[in-house]
């Protein structure tokens, strides 16, 4: 089961990969979220899997022997909630961007880059002749 679960971790991180390298912004917040699925994955199988068996103490304090690991399942809980929150913000960004730009295409936001200068011509036989220091 274990192996199972780390193989589908690892197919979402590669769909998450192959979706973020995809150059268009919905796309790409998909890709975040498949990632984000992924390691929520991995961190419940890295605790080990333990079906049917609670977290929790017997009466009298002592711990059962097949008692479940506690921690695995509080990672995997604050880390829904924290990719719930980057899912949001993001979503927030997207929209912002689609407003500005009337695309999601992420080549074609260049708003805050500046326009390309004129390639100058290079070269020695090209280039201005210097004028000497006394000369006007």
């Amino acid at each position: 089961m274990e192996t199972l679960i780390a193989l589908l971790a690892g197919a979402l991180t590669t769909a998450g990969i192959w979706l973020m390298l995809s150059g268009h912004l919905l796309r790409f917040l998909f890709g975040l979220m498949l990632i984000s699925n992924a390691v929520n994955l991995a961190i419940f199988t890295a605790g080990r899997l333990s079906m049917g068996r609670p977290p929790l103490l017997e009466p009298g304090g002592a711990p059962a022997p097949e008692m479940a690991n506690a921690l695995p399942q509080a990672l995997l809980l604050t880390a829904i909630v924290i990719g719930f929150g980057l899912f949001a913000f993001a979503l927030a960004l997207t929209i912002r961007a689609f407003r500005a730009f009337g695309h999601l295409e992420v080549d074609r936001m260049r708003l805050a880059e500046p326009e390309p200068a004129e390639p100058e011509l290079a070269g020695p036989e090209l280039a201005r002749p210097e004028k000497p220091a006394g000369a006007m």
